[in-house]
């Protein structure tokens, strides 16, 4: 068996930029397990297979170690596949992922803005747990449908955060948000998901399902502009429409080839 596999850098207009995600079109699903493997093979933050259905494509994502349940930059990385490389010649593609739902992805000029669930956020106490994630203390903790938020004083906070894998490994959760008012953008953040394979994801489009909300109690704002601040660096634009959220940002094809099984 031969399938095509694609590597593209997501949220950056450079490649190196951004988050890796390979993409992986099906024409009908693998097995679970096999999908896992080939995600361990690739090894990159998460790997998306994708199968095309009547009017929709049907999309999932795994990491190397688990498949998770929702994830923006594989699935911006997806769309671009379709768009510049598959033929699709549509002007929005719709993904139905069976843990989040619909996912609308659309081409606006040099963009692509995708169109996902707002989280549920709730307001939880700051546990020893939670403070000893890092070295410096946060102010707030939130809870999303399934991660951890910890809100910090500024932006050079969040760049000079040590994670403390092991301690935060040990949460119920996929994984923890760093995140406070930027200097140049209006919010930015950091992603911590060891216990998902992951002990700092690059940009996480889902990540900001959860963070646009909260910054919109904050501020009343609906419109931000977003940075994540990673050794590879992402950015965003993200608008809050009423219990959606829309992430727009580029995407930069770095490699193609097949799998062989």
């Amino acid at each position: 068996m031969k399938l095509s596999l694609f590597q593209v850098d997501a949220f950056t207009d450079k490649v190196f930029g951004g988050n890796p995600a390979a993409i992986c079109p099906l024409k009908e699903w693998l097995e679970d397990q096999l999908m896992q493997k080939i995600a361990m093979e690739i090894n990159l933050a998460e790997t998306a297979f994708y199968v095309p259905k009547q009017d929709h494509f049907e999309i999932r994502w795994f990491t190397p170690t688990t498949e998770v349940d929702l994830c923006g930059h594989a699935t911006l990385a997806a769309a671009q596949v379709l768009f510049n490389l598959e033929g699709y010649s549509k002007n929005q593609i719709k993904f139905i992922s069976p843990r989040s739902g619909h996912l609308l992805v659309e081409k606006q000029e040099d963009l692509l803005s995708m169109n996902f669930p707002a989280d549920v956020l709730e307001k939880i106490s700051l546990t020893d747990d939670l403070i000893k994630c890092f070295q410096i203390e946060a102010k707030e903790a939130y809870k999303g449908k399934t991660d951890l938020v910890l809100v910090f004083d500024s932006e050079e906070e969040i760049t000079a955060l040590q994670p403390k894998l092991e301690n935060i490994k040990r949460l119920k959760a996929r994984g923890v948000i760093a995140t406070a008012v930027g200097s140049s953008v209006d919010f930015v953040s950091r992603f911590f998901a060891p216990q998902s394979g992951i002990n700092e994801d690059p940009v996480t489009g889902s990540a900001h399902t959860t963070l646009t909300p909260l910054w919109h109690q904050k501020t009343g704002k609906a419109e931000f502009t977003a940075k994540q601040l990673s050794a590879r660096g992402g950015a965003l634009q993200c608008s809050l429409l009423k219990n959606r959220v829309e992430m727009r940002g580029k995407c930069q094809l770095f490699l193609t080839g097949h799998i062989h099984l």
